[in-house]
């Protein structure tokens, strides 16, 4: 046997023993009780030519079985129903952009929150840019992950059998870090590209980006990043939650102003301290409808999901060069954790589509 058929007949038969004991750890899982359901779907994005999987956090009532959503050895999961019924009615749309090496699984702190306060959260896991799957060459295409977004509306939309529960014409983004950047560029924020590719002549912003590209073998200069310039903005999203944006400091004046949507922008940390590559508080003045936050005794970091014990530990001995496990000090993740759910439910709730909620119940009553 070759070693190409050698080597494909040992990965189908790990996937299939994978998948199998997955399906026991499933079937003999708890039944669950909460108000959180999990399940997962894709869409083609016709930009990378593939499909792009993303998670569904809904509303949901008991039912289906009792699972945790991510988590590993160095972050906490989230406790979810599999399969859980869905709550009566049609919700409305979040569509959530994790950050450069995140992924879809490391945010259901939020998602369950959210899914409790009665959204559907969509988390997509951007190819070359998730845990896993990341590269410095992919992660300056950033275009490419605006249109990750635009890709998994669409398949929401044009399938409203296969998702029911969503209410499309309700859509909101919300976005972390690299993620915050694609809510943003969803709303109509544009990248002036000299600005990108000049993003590291002067240092790291205080973030890691510039060392990880370095170490990617990537020159900005060499690059070609005019397509960072294009109209990536998607209509059909009507509110933004931007926590700690990457690359802000690129995006063009002109289009900050020209946004018009209600926005929500949050940093994290003490004013003092928010590294300059995400410090947002002069784009949220030039955005007609938007307000500033802060959140203190807090860092970048912070919105990542809980860690365990021992994580900090073996990041420093996988060699992470950022404190992923750090905090401010003064208070635990989860206590920012709370703050920061409260902030977005509350934007969120103050939207004028939400009241279609009550419309919706009226109607069926």
């Amino acid at each position: 046997m070759s070693k190409l058929k050698t080597i494909t007949k040992l990965t189908a038969t790990a996937a299939f023993i994978g998948l199998g004991a997955w399906g026991i750890k499933y079937a003999t899982a708890p039944a669950y009780t909460g108000s959180a359901g999990i399940t997962y779907s894709s869409a083609y994005a016709p930009i990378r030519d593939m499909d792009v999987d993303f998670n569904i956090w809904y509303p949901a009532t008991d039912g289906g079985r009792a699972v945790t959503v991510g988590g590993n050895g160095v972050f906490y999961g989230t406790p979810a129903g599999r399969g859980a019924p869905h709550d009566d009615g049609s919700f409305p749309l979040i569509i959530m952009s994790h950050g450069a090496g995140g992924n879809a699984g490391q945010f259901g702190w939020i998602a369950s929150a959210l899914a409790q306060a009665g959204y559907v959260v969509v988390l997509p896991n951007h190819p070359g840019s998730t845990s896993r799957n990341a590269s410095a060459q992919a992660a300056v295409r950033v275009w490419e992950r605006p249109a990750d977004i635009t890709a998994v509306i669409d398949e929401i939309a044009d399938n409203p059998d296969a998702y029911p529960y969503i209410d499309t014409d309700r859509i909101a983004a919300l976005g972390f870090s690299a993620g915050g950047y694609t809510a943003m560029a969803v709303s109509g924020a544009r990248v002036d590209p000299d600005l990108l590719q000049r993003f590291c002549d002067d240092g790291d912003h205080g973030m890691s980006d510039c060392a990880f590209l370095e170490r990617g073998g990537v020159d900005l200069h060499a690059m070609d990043l005019s397509p960072a310039s294009q109209d990536l903005r998607d209509p059909r999203i009507t509110a933004a939650a931007i926590i700690d944006p990457g690359i802000v400091e690129t995006m063009t004046s002109e289009s900050l102003s020209q946004i018009d949507i209600p926005m929500m922008i949050v940093n994290l940390g003490a004013e003092d301290t928010i590294p300059s590559g995400v410090y947002a508080r002069g784009a949220a003045q030039m955005i007609p409808d938007a307000s500033y936050a802060i959140v203190d005794d807090a860092i970048h970091f912070s919105f990542l999901a809980q860690c365990k014990p021992r994580g900090a530990a073996i990041l420093a001995n996988e060699g992470e060069p950022d404190p992923l496990c750090d905090d401010a000090g003064g208070r635990p993740r989860s206590d920012i954790h709370e703050e920061l759910a409260g902030l977005i439910v509350s934007f969120l709730d103050q939207q004028s589509w939400t009241l279609n909620t009550e419309q919706l119940a009226s109607q069926q009553n």
